[in-house]
């Protein structure tokens, strides 16, 4: 099942990011990712979100493929530069329709 990764991520130090933007999309591709997004122009149209200055929109072909991502040697000093230069949330989501009313997307349990 498809799943999305959605990054809201408040750059604190960014002397991780050059690095990272240069490299980590090969390793989310080894994994089976690709990036939907990777923005820094984001606007809020209601509520109050996190603080983030990057958002990126990662797809990928299932959760196992962000967990062997995740867990990647090859991402953990990208992962760990990210981590200490940031304030970062990272969430998953599946592509489903919870309410099951959209025709085109798979019906939610």
């Amino acid at each position: 099942m498809t799943v999305y990764v959605i990054a809201d991520i408040e750059v604190t130090d960014d002397s991780w990011v050059p690095d990272y933007a240069a490299n980590v999309h090969n390793i989310v591709a080894k994994h089976g990712g690709k990036y939907l997004s990777r923005s820094g122009n984001i606007t809020t149209v209601e509520g109050e979100g996190p603080n983030s200055t990057l958002v990126a929109l990662i797809e990928f072909p299932s959760m196992e493929a962000v967990q062997a991502f995740a867990s990647d040697p090859d991402y953990a000093p990208y992962g760990s530069a990210r981590q200490a230069g940031s304030n970062s949330i990272l969430r998953v989501i599946d592509d489903t329709d919870l309410a099951g009313s959209i025709s085109y997307l798979p019906k939610g349990a």
